[in-house]
């Protein structure tokens, strides 16, 4: 049985000095406006940015369970870890000034590295001096030497 054809609605993008390449865009709904079909595209790139994302820093996709079950289970917990993580770090980045880019470069805006990264900073932090068995003779190691080893393995993948 054949497909049935549906009809298109053809957007066409042109920049007004010619400086880019035209570009077209087209949806199945003919009633959306050219102005919604762009919004839906650019939406969709935030989208897809979030599932590269997510494949990239938390293993979406690369799975190694032995049934469809466990794969069924995992994605969902892996893309609800994506959202406290940018919750977490949401909230740690606007509460204080400390930058958590890397310094080898300036950033215009932070990505989903720099919020791991501040995560674990903030969980790593509160640990480093927990751990440490009672009653030993302290060594003292500056506490700018702690925080730049915390802050590069923060990035470390």
């Amino acid at each position: 049985m054949p497909t049935p054809v549906l009809p298109v609605r053809w957007v066409l993008v042109r920049a007004p000095e010619g400086k880019r390449e035209p570009q077209a865009f087209f949806s199945t709904d003919i009633t959306l406006d050219p102005t919604d079909i762009i919004a839906l595209y650019v939406r969709r790139w935030q989208i897809e940015v979030n599932f590269a994302e997510t494949r990239a820093h938390l293993g979406v996709e690369t799975q190694r369970q032995w049934t469809d079950k466990a794969i069924a289970r995992t994605t969902p917990a892996l893309l609800g870890i994506y959202s406290l993580i940018s919750l977490w770090a949401c909230d740690l980045l606007t509460a204080t000034s400390i930058s958590y880019a890397a310094a080898w470069y300036r950033k215009t805006g932070l990505t989903f590295s720099d919020a791991i990264a501040a995560v674990r900073l903030q969980l790593w932090d509160g640990d480093i001096n927990q751990c440490s068995p009672p009653h030993r003779e302290p060594h003292y190691i500056p506490t700018s030497r702690l925080e730049r080893r915390a802050q590069a393995l923060c990035f470390a993948t």
